[in-house]
């Protein structure tokens, strides 16, 4: 399996946990991120780093240092320490930067980094001083040991990294592939969005009616989603997607929605240029409420909501993303902050589809609720329209 070890009874698990005990359809994607995240909690604690290091910090010297006492004579032992300590620190700055190992991991790597610096700092500097009488000596703890403690602290103030998955989508297909040769199917495992292009037929008794809330998602996967989930049904919605998901009955939802003047829109999206694009999509398309004043409210994902947040996301970047930042139109740049642009259009982006289906239906439960009366003052919902349509943002993800 390439560079990765899963069991099958963690697979098995983590089909059951996404699912929330096989009660809750998911796409592939939405298990492709919790076992790449599951992976990749998979480490070493800071004690066990540091006894790592204080380990072969003593053999390395006294095992290596003795062959090379033919060479280099009684400085042996003092040269091989040296470079042991160079190579410790820069594996450690290595991986306290890599996209492929999780966010907590890496502040592990940066805290071991502050702590090693402070060691070779401190015995550095004594043998330097008391035993071996040595100003490149002392010269050279002071360095390594303040770059140890700067790259460390500097690596635990970045709490927002990209990352990447530690192995591809064909890797994670095949074995999906292979779980249900021996297994079975996976019952609530989703298929890709099916576009039906023929129009489904509708009793007329239903059309006359209407719905008082509307979810529109930018992608057809968080749509197939949240319908397969019986959400729309649970809490009194229609549920489309931008790209016009489900297709058989967009044209008849769409009568029945301009129905309803008091028409509540929540717009629930990935955290990218497309997705940051849906809600000015929705007022200024004429197949969805060109000209019209209902209310639009962005449940996420924005930058800001990212930004704000102390929980780890898997944040991605992609020279694609940050090219179609930079071509966002002005009325959509001008609802974000420079810190949310310069976030952009640096390639970050966050797919819906890296949360579970289970939070994602709480989200939305709770903007929905949240927005029963926009006339209160509800602190969680930011107004950042103008008049005629306006739009709220609801300030964090869950």
């Amino acid at each position: 399996m390439s560079k990765v070890k899963i069991t099958d009874p963690m697979f098995a698990k983590a089909i059951a946990d996404i699912s929330a005990n096989h009660t809750l359809f998911f796409t592939p994607k939405q298990l492709l991120y919790l076992l790449d995240n599951r992976i990749k909690a998979k480490s070493a604690s800071i004690f066990g780093l540091l006894f790592i290091y204080l380990f072969f910090n003593i053999w390395a010297p006294g095992f290596i240092g003795g062959f090379a006492s033919l060479l280099f004579g009684a400085n042996s032992f003092l040269i091989v320490s040296i470079i042991f300590n160079i190579c410790f620190v820069f594996y450690l700055y290595r991986k306290s930067i890599s996209n492929k190992i999780y966010i907590k991991l890496r502040q592990e790597y940066a805290k071991c980094l502050q702590i090693i610096g402070g060691i070779i700092l401190a015995v550095g500097i004594y043998a330097a001083l008391n035993i071996y009488n040595s100003f490149s000596l002392f010269v050279i703890a002071v360095l390594l040991g303040m770059l140890s403690i700067y790259f460390g602290t500097r690596q635990l103030r970045q709490t927002k990294f990209p990352q990447e998955f530690l192995f591809s989508q064909n890797d994670f297909q095949c074995w999906l592939n292979r779980w249900r040769q021996i297994n079975g199917s996976i019952i609530k495992i989703l298929p890709s969005p099916n576009q039906e292009n023929t129009p489904a037929t509708v009793n007329p008794d239903v059309t006359a009616y209407s719905f008082d809330r509307l979810v529109v998602s930018d992608t057809a996967s968080i749509a197939q989603l949240l319908i397969a989930n019986n959400f729309h049904f649970e809490n009194n919605c229609a549920i489309l997607s931008i790209t016009g998901y489900p297709q058989s009955i967009f044209d008849t939802t769409m009568q029945m929605l301009r129905r309803n003047p008091d028409l509540k829109v929540y717009a629930i999206h990935d955290c990218n240029p497309r997705g940051i694009g849906l809600v000015h999509n929705l007022r200024t398309n004429a197949n969805w409420f060109l000209n019209s004043e209902i209310v639009i409210i962005d449940i996420g994902l924005t930058p800001r909501q990212i930004i704000a947040t102390k929980r780890g996301m898997f944040i991605q970047s992609s020279p694609e993303s940050a090219q179609a930042a930079k071509q966002l139109p002005e009325e959509v740049r001008q609802s974000l902050s420079a810190e949310e642009l310069t976030w952009l259009e640096s390639g970050n982006f966050v797919e819906l589809e890296s949360f579970t289906p289970q939070r994602i239906i709480k989200v939305l439960q709770k903007g929905i609720a949240g927005s029963q009366n926009l006339e209160s003052d509800d602190s969680s919902l930011l107004l950042v329209g103008d008049t005629g349509n306006d739009m709220y943002i609801v300030q964090s993800f869950g």
